[in-house]
């Protein structure tokens, strides 16, 4: 069996799918030498009648069942974060209830999960106390629900600080009240462009600075830290200023494999939204590092590098488009369809290129099932030869 692909130059080319899929099944031990989250996408309802103007439908069963998916494998959940949407057609109310009921399924499994709390109810300027109360909503609501907080970077906070010591206030006054020690989020704006100059500074020396400051300041209340800058030197090097106690989670889903598996200096544990469509295939290789086998470890996972480039090219914040479409091509979902519509942000090049690369690395359970749907795909773009 062979499908056509469009590439960029705007031809056809013929493709052989793979016929022999990874045999990635669910291993119950947990994961030993790494905590590692995959943040999971949100599965959309294609049946509600909604527009993008509009709150999220969301299937809620196809939404649990992916992350009860991830959980057999021994990944934690990364809740309500960048991957499931937020910001980007999620809003506050529906990545409420979306905590609330991830929480509750990771309490009745026995999963790890954490979950996001940011500011994204505000949605016009605010000042920087409409902005500490709004953070304060949000954490409470995830410890309430029994998770693990994940304090965000916020647009609002971006646009009303007046500069490093309004952070500093902030961050300081919500460390101080949360219960348990957070994952502090450091989010580049090549995935959100509102958030360019955090921490007070345009340039990122500087902005480090303030970070560690945050961080050195109240160490016992903080987990660890999760970075998304693209960037392996300034993640090497910040981790290796982290205080004793505070974990490095790599976002960097450009350079994981060689962050997670570490240095005769450290590592960094994971919070990867490529490991959505990499789930199980990066458990695997998380479970051959717990032995020790460090080129068995890179083996695995380094071949995965150039389908995560691709899905995180710019536009950055776009790669959720193809997170979901390999989602539906695996059968985690029936359809391919997007909340916000967003599954249009993406050229059909891109997404034949997604499946191609997906399918060389055996990722597809079914490849067959994949095939059929992926022709679909391009049926309804035209593409019928």
């Amino acid at each position: 069996m062979t499908i056509r692909l469009p590439g960029t130059d705007g031809r056809l080319r013929t493709y052989e799918p793979r016929t022999d899929p990874l045999a990635l099944l669910p291993a119950g031990e947990p994961l030993a030498s790494r905590t590692v989250f995959s943040a999971a996408h949100v599965v959309a309802d294609p049946y509600a009648d909604v527009s993008p103007d509009t709150p999220a439908a969301v299937d809620w069963d196809a939404t649990l069942a992916f992350r009860r998916h991830l959980w057999s494998h021994g990944l934690g959940v990364a809740e309500a974060m960048d991957t499931a949407q937020r910001g980007m057609g999620l809003d506050w109310a529906g990545a409420a209830e979306l905590i609330r009921r991830s929480s509750a399924e990771a309490r009745a499994v026995g999963g790890r999960i954490a979950c996001g709390a940011g500011t994204d109810q505000l949605t016009g300027p605010a000042t920087l106390h409409e902005v500490r109360a709004a953070y304060e909503e949000q954490l409470a609501l995830v410890e309430e629900s029994g998770a693990q907080a994940i304090l965000m970077a916020s647009r609002a906070l971006a646009a009303a600080a007046a500069g490093p010591e309004d952070y500093l206030d902030v961050y300081g006054h919500l460390l101080r009240q949360a219960a348990d020690p957070v994952i502090l989020h450091w989010l580049g704006p090549m995935f959100d462009p509102a958030l360019e100059g955090y921490w007070g500074h345009g340039d990122l020396d500087a902005a480090t600075e303030v970070f560690l400051e945050v961080i050195a300041a109240h160490p016992d209340k903080v987990d660890g830290v999760k970075l998304s800058l693209l960037d392996a030197r300034r993640e090497v090097e910040l981790r290796r200023r982290l205080p004793d106690g505070v974990r490095c989670y790599t976002g960097d889903d450009f350079n994981y494999p060689e962050l997670i598996a570490g240095d005769e200096r450290g590592f960094s544990h994971a919070l990867l939204g490529i490991f959505d469509p990499l789930g199980p295939l990066a458990a695997r290789a998380v479970r051959v590092l717990d032995t020790g086998d460090v080129k068995g470890f890179r083996e695995l996972l380094d071949p995965t590098v150039e389908l995560s480039r691709h899905l995180f090219q710019p536009p950055t914040r776009f790669y959720k488009t193809g997170v979901v479409l390999l989602a539906w091509l695996a059968g985690h979902q029936e359809h391919f369809a997007m909340v916000g519509g967003l599954q249009s942000a993406r050229s059909l090049p891109h997404l034949a290129r997604a499946y191609e690369l997906a399918d060389g690395l055996g990722l597809f359970p079914n490849p067959e099932r994949a095939e059929t749907r992926m022709k679909t795909l391009l049926a309804l773009y035209g593409v019928t030869a």
